[in-house]
């Protein structure tokens, strides 16, 4: 389930050129302690959650995930705040291994630990975590050593509702009405996912150059918490859903961080 430690530095060292760029004020932190869900206790009191990163539901996953973040328990961590904090009293920030060039999220993602997603937000503040994430997805570590989760496997849909899931699949049809706009990944009546998207949301995947037209018969991969209503859903930001079989993307570094950075 882990990977080496030079695999995770050298990510690390790939996005710790875009984290130095980030504008806000940083502070120096050391890491106490890890809950459950991830969250980063500090010495200071401090909670922290990490920005641009889904934790893994999977609790093997969820397991080695801890324990990769609890090997560098003690450590001075480089501090950069994302936002207000949540309902919760956490921040949401990065956080890079001071002196060693380890950045926490990218680490995690490029060890199959956690996926890179927006969360509540938008859009990815670092869009290319999702280049670490299909490094790993291509490696098969840790959540991507199965196969995708297929868009047409109801049965299999149905049994992770509630989760967290990446699923992949051909778009059948795309339904736009006048305040949400309906993907479907099977026919009418089969049991396969529909994904809602929100009119403000549907302005933004526009925006990007995607239509129903261009994303009509399309490989697509979404992300979302899985729903089942009539049969399963999942409502998606803009960045949950990527239309596959493109042109290769750029390999992932600090060049690329840069570029991609909104």
């Amino acid at each position: 389930m882990r990977g080496t430690a030079g695999s995770a530095k050298r990510i690390g060292a790939a996005v710790l050129a875009a984290w130095t760029i980030t504008a806000g004020p940083s502070r120096i932190e050391v890491l106490e302690s890890i809950g459950l869900r991830g969250e980063i206790r500090l010495a200071s009191g401090a909670r922290v959650v990490l920005d641009s990163l889904r934790w893994p539901d999977a609790p093997e996953v969820a397991a080695a995930a801890r324990a990769w973040l609890d090997a560098r328990r003690g450590s001075g961590l480089a501090l950069t705040p994302r936002g207000p904090v949540d309902r919760w009293g956490r921040e949401r920030a990065d956080l890079v291994v001071v002196g060693g060039d380890v950045d926490l999220a990218g680490g995690l993602i490029a060890e199959g630990l956690a996926f890179a997603d927006a969360n509540e937000a938008d859009s990815l503040c670092r869009p290319a975590l999702r280049l670490v994430e299909d490094a790993a997805r291509a490696k098969r570590l840790g959540l991507w050593r199965e196969p995708p989760l297929a868009a047409t496997d109801g049965p299999a849909l149905r049994a992770l509702a509630g989760r967290f899931v990446v699923v992949e699949g051909r778009l059948r049809h795309v339904g736009e009405r006048s305040s949400r706009t309906y993907l479907d990944f099977g026919t009418k009546g089969a049991d396969a996912l529909t994904v809602t998207v929100s009119k403000r949301t549907w302005r933004m995947v526009r925006g990007r150059g995607l239509s129903a037209a261009s994303l009509e018969g399309r490989p697509v991969r979404v992300r979302g918490i899985l729903e089942i209503w009539r049969g399963p859903t999942l409502e998606a930001g803009a960045d949950a859903i990527e239309v596959l079989g493109e042109a290769d993307r750029p390999e992932a570094g600090p060049e690329t961080e840069r570029g991609l950075r909104r």
